[in-house]
């Protein structure tokens, strides 16, 4: 029996039935590439699943599709490249953002982030490394690029990661410290991660509900040891994301004219 997922929002395609090609052409991902292990089925009902949790994605951040693939740098693998026990991950050497075929359903969102704050990281600082996150470059340089949107970008990473005077850690990043300590593990507390799932949480307090793009921010594990958001600070993250988004979203709107 075919797994469903809990989805509120637009409708997107009406009862056209849509494929991997019709994902990658409407976003213009670099690539798409399919497991062999995907059944013809799987991959039916998947590219469905898929193409309505970006859209929706598109939806929430008021951008463009091709915010959605990085201006086409994007590469998606679904059932393929993997890792075991990981359900999802997002590889900077390739730019390319993976998800295991029964795994990684409520990973998107995480996934698009870390690719998002990797794209973005040569447009907020110069001189970057191939494989490095905006997020993490933030806590270690004050040269970003001036502009606008990167003053928003920056507004984001720093109500992130840091309280609200700016002057110590968010108790954000305590908690997931604390969870790092107790697994004896250096994960849940690096910038680029405290920052993904920041927007997962953004992403599932919208108005547009998609359980394939994003899920667990409130009663998960993870959820329950403060690895998440709460309270103020999380509306605090929330308008900054949205303010940011928007604005870039404008942006993007102008120049695709």
């Amino acid at each position: 029996m075919p797994r469903t997922f809990y989805r509120r929002g637009p409708d997107h395609r009406g009862d056209t039935a849509v494929t991997f090609l019709d994902v990658r052409r409407r976003f213009q991902f670099r690539t798409v590439e399919i497991g062999r292990w995907v059944t013809e089925p799987e991959k039916q009902r998947s590219a469905g699943l898929f193409y309505d949790a970006l859209c929706d994605l598109m939806t929430i951040l008021g951008g463009t599709e091709t915010l959605i693939s990085l201006r086409g740098t994007l590469a998606l693998q679904y059932g393929i490249g993997g890792r075991p026990g990981v359900s999802a991950h997002y590889s900077p050497a390739t730019r390319s953002f993976a998800l295991a075929k029964n795994a990684g359903p409520g990973s998107i969102a995480h996934e698009w982030f870390h690719a998002f704050d990797h794209y973005i990281a040569d447009k907020l600082f110069t001189g970057t490394g191939k494989g490095e996150f905006a997020s993490k470059l933030w806590l270690t340089r004050e040269d970003a690029i001036a502009h606008p949107l990167n003053d928003r970008l920056q507004a984001c990473y720093r109500t992130i990661l840091l309280n609200e005077a700016g002057t110590e850690p968010s108790d954000l990043f305590r908690q997931s410290a604390k969870a790092d300590k107790a697994a004896g593990v250096h994960y849940y507390s690096q910038p680029e991660e405290l920052c993904a799932r920041a927007f997962e949480a953004f992403l599932q307090d919208a108005d547009c509900k998609n359980a394939f793009l994003v899920r667990g921010t409130r009663e998960s594990e993870e959820a329950k040891l403060g690895l998440y958001p709460q309270g103020e600070h999380r509306d605090r993250i929330n308008r900054v994301f949205q303010d940011y988004f928007h604005n870039l979203g404008r942006a993007l709107h102008r120049a695709d004219q």
